[in-house]
């Protein structure tokens, strides 16, 4: 099958599809304002769903910011203590001591 023959399926596939839409909407069971204030309210519906997910989502992007701070700063505690004790082994190996 080449490129061609791809591009004619989903021309047709597309043709199809508004087709049946079409006569989805002139076969429905609802008036047509009825059917507009229905895919308004579905709209509506929607977006408030996609607030809502991304309010959720924004806090816990937030959360996990907040915890990967608190784990950077644990860890440059952690490096900053391991490098000062390395620095007091040193120079307690490299001080000669007098006897």
């Amino acid at each position: 099958m080449s490129d061609r023959d791809g591009n004619n399926a989903i021309m047709w596939f597309l043709a199809g599809l508004g087709l049946g839409a079409l006569v989805g909407v002139l076969y429905a069971p609802r008036s047509g304002r009825e059917t507009r204030q229905a895919i308004l309210d579905a709209a509506d519906d929607g977006r408030e769903f996609l607030v809502t997910k991304g309010q959720a989502a924004r806090e816990q992007v937030t959360e996990w910011a907040a915890k990967g701070k608190d784990a950077v700063k644990q860890q440059k505690e952690q490096f900053k203590a391991a490098y000062e004790a390395g620095r007091q082994a040193y120079r307690e190996t490299a001080t000669p001591e007098k006897s």
